[in-house]
């Protein structure tokens, strides 16, 4: 019997999906302190300019700031510390393999609890153009006055 597992996002990167076209996403595990994981449950936490790296077969985010606990003293951390993500061996180099060759890059997508677990969403991303971007906001502002029409339309 699978029990219901509870998620409660801590934090999500909107830049991520405004600069990049994302493949495929990957949950992984990530490795933190005590007063690390007291500070994202308060939601101090900034995945604006991180991105992940594979170095001798491990997966990092670099760039992730996660504000000091208030309450945490001596054991407080660096705020922009490079932090290792947990997955498995094989999905590790798969992701590496297909870095190296299609020029892809890695990117944190979200953070959340599962559980009482903290766990990050790492997107396989490829780089947006300036005209893709604009492309975008051209489909995002057109499907916002077409329900501005029917809503006017409906209220009449």
């Amino acid at each position: 019997m699978a029990s219901k597992e509870n998620f409660k996002t801590i934090a999500q990167n909107k830049k991520a999906y405004h600069d990049y076209f994302v493949e495929e996403s990957l949950e992984t595990g990530i490795e933190l302190v005590g007063t690390e994981v007291k500070s994202l449950r308060n939601g101090a936490v900034n995945l604006k300019d991180s991105w992940c790296s594979i170095v001798d077969g491990e997966l990092y985010v670099n760039g992730m700031h996660i504000s000091p606990y208030e309450h945490g003293n001596i054991f407080n951390r660096d705020p922009v510390r490079v932090r290792r993500l947990l997955a498995h061996k094989r999905e590790i180099m798969r992701l590496f393999g297909l870095l190296k060759q299609q020029g892809l890059t890695l990117i944190p997508l979200s953070l959340y609890f599962k559980g009482s677990r903290v766990k990050m969403q790492v997107g396989l991303c490829r780089g947006k153009k300036l005209y893709d971007k604009r492309e975008d906001a051209a489909r995002r502002d057109s499907k916002r006055e077409a329900e501005r029409a029917l809503k006017e339309h409906n209220a009449r």
